[in-house]
């Protein structure tokens, strides 16, 4: 499926578990004109109660943990979680901090990973697009 195909935008609530803000950097990088994401209809907004995606970045910190937990439930179905850097995956850095109760997919799902410290504004756009794409094909499972 080419992103041509899309029916809909796509509407991304992103959350900070705990990261040094180098993958948050990198994904308001792709809201600038430079890449200009919302050409495409991908659009950040304020609240999880609105979102398709949850976009996540950094690992998950003892205060994070039932903030995640509960913004995800806030998410409504069909969605999509992105985990955006190294942290997120694995820990990174930090993975034997006492701090951390462990990388994403220890507490929810996870349907796309975007690699990097931090990932490149390319990256990130691509890992949305396969998130987008996933999303699609769920939304019409759901419609037959």
């Amino acid at each position: 499926m080419g992103l041509d195909a899309l029916k809909r935008s796509l509407w991304v609530f992103h959350l900070n578990t705990g990261s040094c803000n180098g993958c948050d950097i990198e994904i308001i990088a792709a809201l600038t004109p430079r890449y200009d994401v919302e050409r495409f209809g991908i659009k950040l907004v304020g609240t999880p109660r609105h979102a398709d995606v949850l976009l996540i970045t950094g690992p998950v910190t003892r205060k994070m943990k039932k903030r995640l937990l509960r913004v995800y439930e806030q998410v409504p179905e069909p969605k999509v979680v992105v985990v955006v850097g190294n942290c997120g995956s694995t820990g990174g850095v930090f993975y034997e901090s006492y701090n951390l109760v462990g990388p994403v997919d220890k507490l929810i799902p996870v349907d796309v990973y975007v690699p990097g410290c931090p990932p490149r504004p390319e990256a990130i756009i691509a890992g949305i697009a396969k998130a987008w794409e996933k999303l699609e094909r769920m939304r019409e499972k759901n419609e037959r």
